[in-house]
């Protein structure tokens, strides 16, 4: 008895559905995004990992973000690591150039202190151009608070 009501009802739905899809789909196609309306926006990637696609991943999701030409003037951003992610702004490795590029751009490049502390790591094996902030959490906390979108790549 139970398969005869189920099929009728999966059928109904189906037949719902279907008569909606067309425009649903038409509707979608025509979706250009949401409009930027306000005069400015904020926002601070989360840099916790040293894994090269995460790191690439980040850079390039910023980039992105800046390219948007919604957000064009009116955007500021922040990059902050902590924890593994401050391997990303020690000297000799692969991002100096594209941390440097995204400091041009004017997002702020920010390293976590207590993160150099609990690792022991010299501000000196940073590069020189790195900002330095007293927590990493902190200053997610604080952004956050002040309306900033947290992003984690």
């Amino acid at each position: 008895m139970k398969k005869f009501l189920v099929v009728p009802l999966m059928m109904m739905m189906y037949t719902g559905y279907a008569q909606t899809t067309d425009a649903q789909l038409r509707q979608n196609r025509e979706y250009t995004g949401a409009v930027a309306k306000q005069k400015q926006y904020h926002a601070i990637y989360q840099l916790d990992k040293n894994d090269p696609k995460v790191i690439q991943k980040a850079i390039r999701n910023i980039n992105n973000a800046l390219n948007d030409p919604r957000l064009k003037g009116k955007l500021q951003i922040e990059l902050v690591a902590f924890s593994a992610g401050t391997d990303a702004y020690l000297k000799g490795n692969e991002y100096e150039e594209a941390l440097k590029a995204l400091v041009g751009r004017g997002v702020i490049v920010a390293q976590c202190q207590n993160t150099l502390e609990e690792r022991k790591i010299p501000k000196e094996q940073l590069y020189d151009f790195i900002a330095l902030v007293p927590s990493g959490n902190g200053e997610l906390i604080i952004r956050q608070a002040e309306g900033w979108s947290v992003v984690k790549p």
